[in-house]
């Protein structure tokens, strides 16, 4: 089978497309043809090095996977041949998905949503599944609580603006204006032009100084001190992000906060209920960008440093066929 492999980390001109043998599917896993992966900020921050204290090289890198499965391995009782599936294959652990075929227990694979396309449903395990675990596991949002999500129009903003609203949220995000319309038509209630508005005063003036109740952080800096600035008594922060250095949380401490960090964890049941999200219409993948496997040094450019298109928003596929 050819896959992408890095035998250093850095650039993307360090992966090297490679022929490679088929893996055999161990006790309850099943291998699965790839049809379609994706590319997602922490592709590329394993690429570039950043968790290069988790990895041994060389190794096949990416999250997210739609396929078929091909064959069973001993003990797997709810998958059979032929199903179509997608998942995030376990992070830090084994073989990523940057390859035309993949073992995965069969505890972390959902079924494909029937209504969408190979591509689509790639763009989905690892934006959605985290944008899922943000809003339902961690921070419980509830129907009519406000909800900001800060960089609505990245790969997990998509998601959480669009699940946020199916359960009921009222939604305020942060996004260029170049964006606003797209992300009003995907289900927001209010858009907040970062690079001209202060967000902090908007989001004081649109909720009359009382705050919103969740806020969803998928940018960083100083977005954790901030935040209490803007919460609404017992409000809650949720965040995905690497904390790069000590951030002052007394205006968080005094709103009687609470904070979460996300690591995404891999499972079935949250795969199922995306797809049901998806197959009611509740939830519709954006892909924007579609490489093929020998161009995924292009596709990790691109999401890394827009060249090229400094306006690009959604997801890139990468078509394994």
């Amino acid at each position: 089978m050819k896959a992408a492999i890095l035998k250093e980390f850095g650039p993307v001109e360090n992966f090297e497309i490679v022929e490679i043998p088929v893996p055999k599917p161990g006790f309850r896993e099943v291998l699965v043809k790839v049809f379609a992966t994706s590319v997602n900020p922490l592709d590329y921050q394993v690429r570039r090095g950043d968790y290069k204290n988790e990895l041994d090289l060389p190794v096949i890198t990416g999250h997210d996977i739609s396929g078929e499965i091909v064959e069973l391995g001993a003990g797997v009782e709810n998958s059979k041949i032929g199903d179509e599936v997608y998942y995030t294959p376990e992070i830090f652990k084994g073989q990523g998905s940057y390859a035309q075929y993949h073992c995965a227990h069969e505890s972390i694979i959902g079924r494909k949503p029937k209504n969408i396309s190979h591509l689509e449903a790639a763009t989905l395990p690892l934006a959605a599944g985290t944008a899922w675990e943000m809003l339902v596991t961690r921070a419980q949002l509830k129907i009519n609580q406000s909800i900001l999500i800060h960089g609505g129009a990245g790969g997990v903003g998509i998601p959480t603006i669009q699940i946020a609203k199916a359960m009921g949220g009222t939604v305020f995000t942060t996004a260029r204006k170049v964006h606003h319309k797209f992300l009003i038509e995907l289900g927001a209630d209010y858009v907040i032009d970062y690079e001209n508005e202060n967000y902090i005063h908007a989001i004081q003036q649109l909720t009359g100084n009382k705050g919103v109740d969740v806020i969803i952080d998928t940018i960083g800096g100083n977005t954790l001190a901030d935040s209490g600035k803007i919460l609404s008594q017992m409000g809650q922060v949720v965040t995905l992000v690497d904390i790069e250095k000590p951030q002052n949380l007394i205006d968080a401490w005094g709103k009687n906060a609470t904070y979460h960090f996300v690591f995404t964890r891999q499972n079935r049941n949250k795969l199922d209920e995306l797809t049901q999200l998806v197959e009611n219409g509740k939830l519709k993948p954006v892909l924007n960008k579609v490489f093929s496997l020998s161009e995924i040094g292009k596709a990790h450019r691109l999401l890394e440093t827009k060249t090229g298109d400094e306006n690009f928003y959604g997801k890139i596929g990468i078509d394994m066929e």
